[in-house]
């Protein structure tokens, strides 16, 4: 499933010029986790690197029978999921939803062979099977040296989306959240370091900012992050969530330009397309409420697309306060 919830050979690349050295990035090596715990993290790390060897059809297909697998077993994800997608199509009814759910296992499916491709991938291989539009509004934002914002966020087809920001940029960096299990941890950042070479925890915003100052891209998905008091209940799908308000803040502070990167995969095996957007209009305003509900608008829009490969299995509604409740429980 996508990687949040997989390894990387770390090549050390340039992002306009591919790879200069297939090698560990340093301090990721991978020599500690040779305890039997870890041997299933180990299996899949040999997986991924098998699945992005073989077309784009057969990693399509095998992708495909790991879903009803995935739905079968992982029966809180499943409930999680089920229970996001009656919250948020409230217009569908049992069977359509039901049917939604099954189409949505499919895509975490696929999401675990699109590490491989994401990882492991060679950069000519991505130009073929990504096709990238709007990348104007990057070029314009970079040259006017303030950095830039890409704000998304966790669709299933994360890996392969962010991947081609090798080709795109020379300069990357992206937040992450530590993982639970150390070695997946690992993977994840060495796969990742194919494009980004700095990986910023997601709670250094000092980080963040300084590397918007030094013109870098910083992905930012926010869609998942809760920051104390830079949260506040604002309508997802017309219901309550907890959501972060940190990014127009995070515009104003930097002068950076945000723009919108949504990414989704395309149907019938013919490959991947991202979005690069526009910068939003009076964005930051300076309230940051009206500029979250934005953005907001936006990716429910983009869902409402490609509804079954937006990540689902996150608890989205948790943590409300009084008189909303849990709706998980």
């Amino acid at each position: 499933m996508p990687a949040g919830r997989l390894a990387g050979l770390g090549a050390t690349r340039d992002c306009r010029h591919g790879p200069l050295a297939m090698r560990a990035p340093e301090g990721l090596s991978l020599a500690p986790f040779r305890a039997p715990r870890y041997w299933p993290t180990w299996f899949l790390w040999l997986f991924l690197q098998a699945v992005a060897r073989v077309p784009l059809s057969v990693q399509m297909a095998l992708g495909r029978r790991l879903g009803p697998v995935l739905r079968r077993i992982r029966k809180r994800d499943r409930a999680v999921a089920r229970r996001n997608i009656e919250i948020c199509f409230k217009e569908l009814s049992a069977a359509q939803r039901e049917r939604l759910l099954e189409r949505h296992f499919e895509s975490v499916g696929l999401s675990l062979v699109e590490m491989g491709i994401g990882w492991f991938s060679p950069l000519d291989r991505l130009r073929r099977i990504i096709r990238v539009e709007g990348r104007e509004h990057l070029v314009r934002a970079l040259a006017k040296g303030r950095g830039v914002l890409l704000i998304s966020a966790h669709f299933t087809t994360l890996e392969v989306g962010v991947a081609i920001l090798e080709d795109l940029c020379p300069r990357v960096a992206t937040m992450y959240r530590t993982q639970r299990n150390p070695m997946m941890d690992v993977l994840i950042r060495r796969g990742r370091s194919r494009f980004a070479s700095i990986q910023i925890p997601r709670d250094n915003v000092r980080a963040l900012l300084r590397r918007l100052k030094e013109n870098h891209v910083v992905a930012y998905m926010p869609d998942q992050s809760y920051l104390g008091n830079q949260s506040t209940m604002l309508p997802f799908f017309g219901e309550p969530a907890l959501t972060n308000i940190v990014t127009s803040k995070l515009a104003r502070i930097s002068g950076a330009t945000a723009l919108p990167y949504f990414f989704r995969r395309l149907p019938g095996d013919s490959g991947y397309v991202v979005e690069i957007g526009a910068p939003m209009p009076d964005f930051p305003s300076g309230n940051a409420e009206s500029d979250t509900l934005k953005f907001v608008a936006l990716l429910e829009d983009y869902i409402r697309r490609v509804p079954e490969q937006y990540l689902w299995l996150y608890k989205k509604f948790k943590r409300r306060p009084e008189p909303y409740g849990d709706p998980y429980l």
